[in-house]
């Protein structure tokens, strides 16, 4: 079972995120130049963290991502997808079953 998406929020913003952004959609959180999403969506919290496209390689080292992208129009501080309809930006998304792992994945990705 994953963590569900106000329990990653939770834990972005124990670990100095800041949120910014808020939508039906998502959470948008900011940390120095870093910006990630939290999905509302993510019922079953598969999908709940979505970190931008240039850290794809970099994030594959700590954690696996739980599909290949996300799309959605409410990440704006994300590239458009370049296969998809104008408007609909992506990230990759994380699924996260422990705060213990989401910590050290943050630990790592963002400090």
């Amino acid at each position: 079972m994953y963590l569900k998406p106000d329990e990653v929020a939770r834990e972005l913003e124990n670990s100095g995120f800041e949120r910014d952004v808020m939508t039906r959609q998502s959470y948008g959180y900011r940390k120095g130049h870093h910006y990630v999403y939290v999905n509302r969506e993510a019922k079953l919290g598969r999908t709940a963290l979505v970190v931008h496209p240039e850290l794809r390689d970099k994030s594959s080292l700590f954690a696996e991502p739980t599909s290949p992208v996300r799309t959605s129009e409410s990440y704006q501080a994300f590239p458009v997808h370049p296969e998809g309809t104008a408007g609909i930006h992506y990230g990759i998304p994380h699924g996260f079953s422990s705060r213990a792992s989401l910590t050290r994945y943050l630990q790592k990705m963002f400090n």
